[in-house]
């Protein structure tokens, strides 16, 4: 409890003197961070970090398989920078012009609810640092990294569990919007550089309390990795998003993403279909370039802990299709109070079709217990 109070304290403390720009500026306006613009993403060095922007994350979900007598689980791992407002002439190493928060969140059904657990640092002294030529993060004991051969590495303990595990890329980033520059608005402001890695075959081993007791267990099952840096992504009026990311059983893929305004209604939004071979598949846009796709809630699970009701269920309409997002249990939230700061919902859910699932992957759910600040 007392670290957790300590952390909290950092973070407010870091958001009272200023280490944090004021919320809501465009790239124009933010304080000396970089706009996105056109150009190609070059690996591996793309890999890597990119300091000189506002916010960055390495974001991995999985969906395993522990075996016939424990079942199925979800599991988040993810890494974020954070480029504070503090002087980059200030010559002390103790400066905290750089910041990394690391979250990582096991999904077991017998628990009911998510496994979680946060933390932050300034990039320095202590074990707390990143690569800008491949990934390779590290927060104190809790390490993510890709080597040579394409394998994501990671390990982390935590009083409630401990893990480790190797998630394997088999083919080229998949690069989001347009040749990795991906829009999050009408304006060309609202941008991010963005790729994933998809269909990484991943094998896990974890301690974790499951259930009523501690187990140890090995899992297997398909990987996700998103990678996005931007100085600026939320238009104004609106206060978050709601993204999946779903391998299809097919072979293919499923990414897509609407920023919403408070009263649930679209500013932006993205659909990125893949087919097994890695074609896209087209959807109808309007005028400005927004996709045309309806997200309708169908069922809601209040949390008792931020109060935020989330739609965990939704009902996906296209053109001439639709299909139907399920949570693999309806309690996936993550409370990140004590590191970004605030709540979310992440969690492994099913796409379905005419009644049968289709695929499986995670469903993010952003700006419901409080607008998101970036």
């Amino acid at each position: 409890m007392r670290r957790e109070f300590l952390l909290r304290s950092a973070y407010t403390t870091a958001m009272a003197l200023g280490l944090f720009p004021a919320q809501g500026k465009s790239q124009g306006q933010a304080t000396g961070y970089p706009a996105v613009l056109p150009r190609p993403l070059v690996f591996p060095r793309d890999y890597g970090a990119h300091p000189a922007f506002r916010t960055e994350w390495w974001y991995l979900t999985a969906w395993l398989d522990r075996g016939p007598r424990l079942g199925p689980m979800g599991f988040q791992y993810t890494f974020f920078r954070s480029r504070t407002a503090h002087s980059e002439a200030n010559p002390s190493r103790f400066a905290p012009r750089q910041l990394l928060f690391a979250h990582l969140a096991l999904a077991l059904p017998e628990n009911g609810r998510l496994l979680h657990y946060d933390r932050v640092a300034r990039v320095g002294p202590g074990g707390v640092r990143f690569s800008t030529e491949n990934t390779a993060l590290q927060l104190e004991d809790w390490q993510f990294s890709r080597d040579p051969q394409h394998r994501y590495q990671a390990q982390a303990q935590t009083s409630d569990f401990s893990l480790r595990f190797t998630a394997q890329a088999q083919a080229l980033p998949v690069l989001r919007g347009r040749n990795g520059v991906s829009a999050k608005g009408p304006s060309a402001s609202l941008a991010s550089y963005y790729y994933s890695a998809v269909r990484l075959p991943i094998r896990l081993a974890c301690t974790a309390a499951a259930g009523a007791k501690m187990a140890s267990f090995e899992a297997q099952g398909l990987a996700w990795l998103d990678h996005e840096w931007s100085s600026s992504l939320l238009a104004p009026g609106a206060v978050g998003w709601d993204w999946i990311g779903i391998h299809l059983l097919d072979g293919g893929s499923l990414m897509a993403f609407r920023i919403r305004r408070a009263d649930g209604t679209p500013v932006w939004q993205v659909w990125d279909w893949r087919e097994a071979s890695g074609q896209p598949r087209p959807v109808a846009r309007d005028a400005q370039g927004s996709a045309e796709v309806q997200w309708q809630p169908e069922d809601y699970w209040q949390s008792h802990r931020s109060g935020a009701r989330y739609p965990v269920a939704f009902l996906l309409r296209a053109p001439r299709r639709e299909w139907r997002i399920r949570p693999m249990m309806p309690d996936q939230e993550v409370d990140a109070r004590a590191s970004t700061g605030g709540f979310y919902w992440e969690g492994a859910v099913v796409l379905e079709s005419e009644g049968r699932a289709i695929g499986r992957g995670y469903l993010e759910l952003t700006g419901y217990a409080q607008p998101l600040t970036l």
